[in-house]
């Protein structure tokens, strides 16, 4: 049998063992297999990944306790630091916990319960560690776990894959953490993101789109009359259903096809004028690459949403834009008035068909459409239900003074007719990963997870969790 021969440092004695005992680990499976029966290959590959999850954690040992400074006092920052002490400290990978002593230090001149007096330590600094211990690329994947889906689920999941070995309440915290990091930072980070985007040479139009979804919040309850019962909760809450906006900026080509798509979200009573500055920042910047793109607001007929387009876009970009009111809310509300209008299902639909050509191909369909239904004399319905009202109603409030209901010139310019984008983001950013059963929100948690999951939903997680940990790593220097 060969024999090979490796030197290790004395710092690294303790890899080197955890390394002899992975081999051996291996010898004695193999020496297992050298019959024909069936194996269980499963157990097998978890007890490799259990053989190699020692050695991965010595090493991080090693590495951690080389980042350790020991001397009397240090610089963070320009500002001086005195060793107060020397204790163990618990250090959180992607296959387990490890501990190393570490030296704490105090800024000078401080004493502990003052603002200032708060210990560190140079391992944790150097490293970038996030809240109490986490490394940042545990924390980055614990994040875009729980962002995913609940923090059960996360740690199913991390069970299953045999990594990030932790709590269902570890998994909550982390993701909060690095949450509040990407949300207090949200401004630096998506300025230093959108630079970064190179738009593709077949680009010929953006879009710009606003939604709005419901979202369940937890709200206090308000006590009841008199005197509490004794069992009565101390804090009582209820949940209620509130409206959160998503937001999407989408590059599209000259056939309106969609391509790179930016999406935002604001939980309920959030900053949505930032969420549509935001918006405005970023549009203006991809047009400062190619003058040439069309800048188009495509969103359904909600007053609201069009109000906070106008007063934001209008601002920067005047009268170079394009508006166009969703044609599949349109064709709905259309395909109610042609039902009352008509005898039959049949007759209805081929109504509903000839409307939707001649919007496709006459500018002034919508118009023409308008005093069709206006002709019908079936403006007022029965009960509550007034479809030709409301399709009238709908076409009064968008073709006429605003002409949001051109689609021929908008095919003609290469334009989306659809804000079908826009939809899909309030389904996938909110509905899937915040409206789960018995699912209720605070607004500055929520936003966390909304934040997270926009990034992620963007494809820009990987350089934005890189920014917004990155402030998180320090130079810790001798005084």
């Amino acid at each position: 049998m060969p024999k090979m021969v490796i030197e290790v440092p004395d710092e690294l004695v303790e890899v080197g063992k955890a390394m002899a005992e992975h081999l051996a680990s291996l010898q004695r499976t193999m020496a297992r297999l050298g019959t024909g029966k069936a194996v269980d290959y499963a157990a097998i590959e978890e007890a490799m990944e259990e053989s190699a999850a020692g050695t991965e954690l010595a090493g991080h040992r090693a590495i951690l306790q080389r980042l350790d400074i020991d001397v009397p006092a240090v610089v963070i920052g320009g500002i001086r630091y005195t060793r107060v002490g020397r204790c163990e400290g618990a250090y959180h990978t992607m296959v387990g916990s490890v501990s190393v002593e570490r030296s704490l230090y105090r800024q000078s001149g401080q004493r502990g319960g003052q603002p200032g007096g708060k210990v560190v330590d140079a391992v944790s600094l150097r490293a970038g560690v996030a809240a109490d211990g986490w490394l940042p690329r545990t924390a980055r994947a614990m994040a875009h776990a729980v962002q995913q889906g609940t923090s059960r689920e996360a740690q199913a999941s991390a069970k299953e894959f045999g990594r990030l070995p932790y709590s269902r309440a570890s998994f909550e915290r982390v993701a909060h953490v690095v949450g509040a990091l990407a949300v207090a930072d949200h401004q630096d980070i998506e300025d230093v993101l959108i630079d970064a985007v190179e738009v593709p040479e077949d680009a010929h139009s953006i879009s710009i789109s606003l939604d709005r979804v419901s979202v369940p919040m937890e709200e206090p309850r308000r006590p009841p009359a008199g005197r509490p019962r004794k069992d009565a909760p101390k804090r009582r809450v209820e949940r209620n259903f509130r409206m959160a906006y998503c937001g999407t900026v989408r590059l599209h080509d000259e056939n309106g096809v969609g391509g790179y798509t930016i999406r935002y979200g604001c939980m309920p009573d959030g900053d949505v004028i930032g969420l549509r500055d935001r918006m405005v920042a970023d549009a203006a910047t991809l047009r400062s690459q190619r003058p040439d793109l069309k800048i188009q607001l495509l969103c359904d007929g909600a007053p609201e949403m069009w109000n906070l387009l106008e007063g934001g876009f209008k601002a920067k970009f005047g009268d170079d834009l394009q508006r166009l009111v969703d044609l599949y809310h349109l064709t709905e509300k259309l395909g109610a008035a042609a039902r009352v209008l008509q005898d039959s299902t049949a007759a209805a639909g081929e109504r509903l068909r000839h409307w939707k050509r001649a919007l496709l191909q006459r500018g002034s369909a919508a118009t023409d459409i308008l005093r069709e239904l206006i002709a019908s004399g079936r403006d007022e319905g029965v009960g509550t239900d007034h479809p030709v009202h409301e399709a009238i109603t709908y076409l009064q409030s968008h073709c006429a003074e605003t002409d949001r209901m051109n689609y021929a010139r908008a095919r003609r310019l290469g334009l989306a007719l659809g804000s079908g984008n826009v939809e899909a983001t309030c389904k996938s950013l909110f509905e899937m990963r915040m409206k789960r059963c018995g699912a209720r929100w605070k607004p500055e948690t929520g936003q966390h997870i909304v934040q997270l999951r926009a990034l992620a939903l963007s494809d820009r997680w990987e350089p934005a969790i890189a920014l917004t940990l990155r402030p998180l790593r320090k130079a810790v220097r001798t005084a």
